[in-house]
């Protein structure tokens, strides 16, 4: 019997492409859908049979519907942080994940798994979060059986989260902290994530939303103490205001690859943790694993870079 085929939008990515993974792993034949065919290759054997890269433009109707073609399944794991120029967050997380969920309707898809996030809400006054919460809709408006995945921020090897805030320790005595540093943050390590995403597309459980959050609750404080320990540091930690944050954050969106955004800075505004009855990964019976299990991978990854920078898997 042919092995069911998969569809991953953004299997490019730090989410996308560890769910290609387990996708593979449990015996789908997976589809990665990119702008970067070539990138997606290079993540994989070009020998390995169970896996195939294709060209997709989410924005564009003809290849997301080629690239859905013959699928059993859809995974969209495309996200933005960034707005530039046409590359909005409306026109990312509403727009094509509505013409991702759409298309893939149309095109007899059986499953869809929609990534979104931790507190997204098409109420909130973050344009990040309220697209989220808006691109949620517009999928169960096109794919009612949809499932919504909503991890809480992720760790791990080649992150934009702990890693860069490891960087940072080890190299500043003295680190600003998000506000007070009372924000409540509930880490998710991406291997567990990635899996759930698999183990939910091979349930048959209709509309669900999950919550996808690690074991353990830290305030932002009591993270960089823990991050910092791992490394052997003790900086001092001192409060920096979040208006002050935010005009670092749109100065540095002008760059290339900017070290913090605005989007960022709302984020840490906002308690990451999970509903009080939301289902997650014990409904799936995962049992995630906390920041201080993976720091010392996370610290060994970014030795074998030799520069301090990790590697992206």
């Amino acid at each position: 019997m042919t092995a069911r085929r998969v569809t991953v939008f953004g299997g490019t990515g730090f989410l996308g492409g560890h769910t290609a993974r387990h996708l593979r792993n449990a015996g789908f034949t997976v589809r990665i859908a990119s702008r970067h065919p070539d990138r997606a290759r290079s993540l994989f054997s070009r020998d390995d049979t169970l896996i195939e890269s294709v060209y997709a433009d989410i924005n564009d109707n003809v290849s997301v519907a080629a690239a859905v073609g013959g699928a059993w399944a859809v995974v969209n794991a495309v996200s933005l942080y960034v707005e530039r120029g046409s590359r909005t967050f409306h026109a990312v997380h509403v727009e094509a994940a509505e013409r991702v969920a759409r298309l893939a309707h149309a095109g007899g898809v059986e499953r869809i798994a929609h990534v979104s996030g931790i507190g997204s809400g098409a109420a909130s006054s973050s344009s990040y979060i309220a697209s989220r919460g808006k691109g949620e809709a517009a999928v169960l408006g096109a794919f009612p059986s949809a499932s919504i995945i909503r991890p809480a921020v992720m760790f791990g090897p080649g992150d934009a989260f702990v890693t860069p805030l490891l960087r940072m320790l080890r190299r500043m005595p003295v680190f600003p902290m998000f506000g007070r540093g009372e924000t409540m943050l509930q880490p998710a390590y991406v291997e567990d994530v990635a899996q759930a995403i698999a183990r939910i597309l091979q349930t048959q459980v209709p509309h669900v939303v999950y919550e996808l959050t690690g074991p353990r609750v830290y305030t932002y404080e009591a993270l960089l103490r823990t991050v910092a320990s791992s490394a052997g540091k003790t900086p001092f930690l001192f409060p920096f205001p979040f208006p002050l944050w935010r005009v670092i954050g749109f100065a540095s969106e002008f760059l290339p690859r900017p070290p913090i955004t605005r989007n960022q800075v709302e984020l840490m505004q906002i308690d990451n943790v999970a509903g009080p009855d939301a289902p997650g990964f014990d409904s799936l019976q995962i049992s995630p694993q906390t920041i201080e299990a993976l720091l010392p991978k996370i610290l060994r990854e970014m030795s074998d870079a030799g520069d301090g920078r990790p590697h992206n898997h």
